[in-house]
């Protein structure tokens, strides 16, 4: 057997288990999160995230242009204060924030998803669904 066949072979249930362990809970589905975006976010978000949406023009705040969020992060999409501003755990939203707090409308299956550093962040599934969309429209 070759060194390459050699490590294969001790490689291989180690590796298989170690990508198994980094894809848990990390499989989104992105159309699902447009379709939450489109029906709970919209009104306000505006249908192509840009915070122009019919609602944008009676409220206080207006809605930020979700299309910048990694342009206004040094070019980092903020996964973690997306998802905290969501379900409510970011502390200024809790305490009485522009945007509602949408954690209960999302409930479900729990999930981890990585921050930029690589540290687990638990949402439901629909949350990692909407913010992996989210993500996916940065320009």
């Amino acid at each position: 057997m070759t060194r390459k066949g050699r490590m294969r072979k001790t490689l291989g249930p180690a590796f298989a288990v170690a990508a198994a362990m980094a894809g848990a809970g990390q499989a989104q589905d992105i159309e699902a999160g447009a379709e939450s975006f489109a029906a709970h976010c919209a009104t306000c978000h505006g249908s192509d995230a840009a915070g122009d949406g019919p609602m944008a023009s009676i409220l206080v705040k207006q809605p930020p242009d979700l299309t910048r969020l990694a342009a206004r992060n040094g070019g980092l999409f903020p996964r973690a204060r997306v998802v905290f501003r969501i379900d409510g755990r970011d502390q200024l939203v809790a305490h009485g924030g522009e945007m509602p707090i949408f954690g209960g409308l999302f409930e479900g299956n729990t999930v981890a998803i990585k921050d930029q550093s690589g540290q687990p962040i638990l949402a439901s599934e629909a949350i990692v669904d909407l913010v992996a969309w989210l993500e996916t429209i940065q320009e």
